[in-house]
């Protein structure tokens, strides 16, 4: 079993990017360009290595690889959009690995990719790439590639050296226990379970009961033996069940139009363990979104883009229009489920206004988005 941190440091070790081995500050694949980015490396690497994995580190400075870490990412369909869009695609994860110095709610990400052993090609043109392309690794560089296409392996024992000393210990997934219920989550309710006595999930969060049923908020939730972290969240509410396979959570997103909240099902995720030391995460979206009046909301969309305006030309907001800046995440999101495309283009456009003068509004609006991508990814 490999513990995801120890093989974090172990890829930093290779000061320099390689041909199984990228690193980058941030990936911005909401956006087309930074989509097209991600997905020219991903053909890359999966091309430039047939035989063994290789991986792309996220949350490091290119120019001394230290750490600063990037937002908790848990796209479970993040293997849709290579399947969308490239052909042959290889088998890809995305993992959140926490380290000690991180501040709350930040990780280092992990992408795993596996080629399946053939030529991997763009399917359709994306930003300025065209369909039909092929990309291979050149040392740190992805580059197009259009004659003497061929597959060869070149990393495999080299890869298959830094997993073995990246295997987990006794030692590490006690520490990682410890560490987890004592130091970094003191302040809340903390659990473990064993499963089939090798896998240790961990979780905290903040309790309460309503009608009989426990909700967590402030969740966090690892695998303590790969050092990964499975979810976290400091806005939204969600239950955790487990029996003596596997362990399920149901994410539950706050939404509604004013004081009218409700509470919906946004996602199911079940981990099932095995006998064999393998373990499986099915993912199941369940989000049904509300539906809304289209005047009202055109009338919602006007609103958002006036206070934003003001926002732009430093004008003072009344206190009634700072309540109204509160809702902006929400109506936004609701405004997109509701068939208003460009609400999304507006989201990202305010992110920029928000983030330094509405920190708070911005941490909503951040999980706006994480929801619309979820839903649109699957």
């Amino acid at each position: 079993m490999i513990n995801k941190r120890l093989l974090v440091k172990n890829l930093l070790a290779h000061n320099d990017e390689n041909s199984f081995y990228d690193k980058k500050r941030f990936i911005a694949i909401g956006q087309k360009e930074g989509k097209a980015k991600f997905l020219k490396h991903v053909c890359a690497l999966a091309n430039s290595n047939p035989k063994n994995n290789s991986f792309i580190v996220i949350g490091v400075e290119d120019e001394d690889n230290k750490i600063v870490g990037v937002d908790f990412f848990d796209d479970s369909k993040i293997q849709n959009l290579v399947n969308a869009y490239l052909d042959n695609p290889p088998a890809i994860s995305y993992e959140n690995i926490p380290f000690p110095d991180l501040p709350e709610g930040k990780v280092v990400g992990l992408v795993t990719i596996r080629s399946n052993g053939k030529v991997c090609a763009l399917r359709k043109n994306i930003w300025k790439y065209y369909g039909g392309m092929v990309f291979f690794r050149e040392g740190s560089i992805s580059m197009p590639k259009a004659y003497g296409i061929e597959l060869k392996d070149n990393n495999a024992d080299a890869v298959a050296n830094i997993e073995l000393h990246a295997r987990n210990n006794i030692e590490l997934t006690l520490d990682g226990v410890i560490d987890f219920i004592n130091n970094r989550h003191k302040d809340l309710e903390s659990n473990y379970k064993v499963f089939k006595e090798q896998f240790v999930v961990c979780w905290a969060g903040t309790q309460k009961k309503v009608k009989e049923k426990t909700y967590f908020s402030r969740v966090d939730i690892e695998l303590i033996n790969e050092q990964v972290k499975l979810f976290y969240s400091a806005l939204d509410e969600v239950t955790i069940s487990y029996d003596e396979h596997s362990f399920t959570t149901i994410e539950y997103v706050q939404l509604g139009l004013g004081a009218k909240q409700q509470y919906f099902p946004l996602e199911k995720v079940v981990i099932t363990f095995f006998d064999n030391g393998t373990y499986q995460i099915q993912s199941d979206l369940m989000f049904k979104p509300p539906q809304y009046d289209k005047k009202t909301l055109c009338h919602l969309l006007n609103a958002n883009r006036a206070l934003l305006q003001k926002i732009e030309q430093k004008i003072s907001l009344k206190a009634s229009e700072k309540a109204d800046l509160k809702q902006l995440p929400d109506t936004y999101l609701i405004c997109y489920l509701n068939g208003f495309e460009e609400a999304k283009e507006y989201m990202e456009n305010a992110r920029g206004l928000l983030k330094k003068s509405y920190p708070k509004i911005y941490k909503s609006l951040k999980q706006a988005l994480r929801i619309l991508r979820k839903v649109r990814y699957n």
